[in-house]
């Protein structure tokens, strides 16, 4: 296999330079302009015949515009003989529509996963997919990172006293236990309902705090935060039942529509998160902090392309 060649749609283009600038090679070249129709105007400015090429693409808001501009790149290395194509995507997009649970819905995740293998993907590398098991919905090799690393790495270096870790709802349960577990910390659950009545998605009502957190300093771990709907509820209930400081880390950083001013009204005193999608003008204050998990995918790469075991980055 040729040179390692690196390329970036317009998702999050500051951290695949930090990962170019990690492993010391350029970011490819490439035009990745729009048409004044708004259609995406991708053009290889490099050579990659037989290259091992990697595009970092998250799909990330706007969600429909990033996977296309996924789909076309991947369609361009195809059509210019690159020996292997890797869709780097720290943020799986529809991952939620992972399974039909409602009558006459969707399968979005496993869409998805068709059209970036059919558009001619070799392997997808991705970063705390929303759900595990759509790494079977492709028919490429996926590489499943989890940033738990980087966040435990974290709190490690800066320890809170008499920590509670706690899982905003049972579905995060094994996540958050690990984190407990690495972090030498105790552990709770938030027992939460969803009014199933409501049009599109609904919200959550908390109903109850498994585990003792009077008087402890609570930190509620989960892979995204969309709206903040849930994530204020849960730290709300957090603050009834006598929890002394309140902190969240996620992976995912969607932030959608007021969730910023949610946070900001909530108990929560900080919000610990990462680079998976661009958060220009939101890191660092004094709520929110960023860790970059450039340096995780950097070493993903390059086990990928060197053909070296990926798994000894999950320890």
């Amino acid at each position: 296999m040729n040179s390692l060649q690196i390329f970036s749609g317009n998702s999050n283009r500051p951290l695949a330079e930090e990962i170019c600038q990690y492993l010391g090679i350029p970011l490819g070249r490439a035009n990745t302009t729009r048409f004044p129709d708004g259609e995406f105007n991708f053009q290889i400015l490099e050579n990659v015949r037989g290259s091992d090429v990697f595009i970092v693409q998250p799909t990330s808001p706007p969600v429909d515009s990033h996977l296309l501009e996924l789909l076309i790149m991947i369609d361009a290395f195809r059509r210019s003989s690159a020996d292997r194509i890797t869709a780097v995507i720290p943020y799986y997009g529809y991952a939620r529509g992972d399974k039909k649970d409602k009558p006459r819905i969707p399968i979005s995740a496993k869409l998805v996963a068709n059209l970036i293998t059919t558009a001619g993907a070799n392997r997808v590398l991705a970063v705390d997919l929303h759900a595990p098991q759509i790494q079977g919905f492709f028919d490429i090799p996926v590489d499943h990172l989890f940033a738990a690393p980087v966040m435990i790495d974290y709190f490690t270096k800066n320890p809170i006293d008499d920590l509670i870790v706690v899982a905003p709802d049972p579905g995060g349960a094994e996540r958050a236990r690990a984190y407990a577990k690495r972090l030498n910390a105790d552990f709770a659950i938030v027992d939460k309902r969803r009014d199933k009545l409501q049009p599109g998605h609904a919200e959550a009502e908390v109903m109850n705090v498994v585990g003792n957190v009077e008087g402890r300093n609570a930190l509620i771990v989960d892979d995204m935060v969309d709206t903040a709907g849930t994530l204020t509820k849960v730290a709300d209930a957090l603050r009834t039942s006598g929890a002394r400081r309140i902190l969240t880390s996620c992976v995912h950083a969607v932030l959608s529509g007021n969730a910023i001013e949610r946070i900001k009204r909530s108990p929560l005193e900080k919000v610990v998160m990462t680079n998976t999608m661009p958060l220009t003008g939101i890191c660092p204050t004094p709520l929110f902090e960023c860790l970059s998990i450039a340096p995780l995918l950097a070493e993903a790469i390059k086990s990928i392309h060197d053909e070296t075991s990926v798994s000894r980055l999950f320890i």
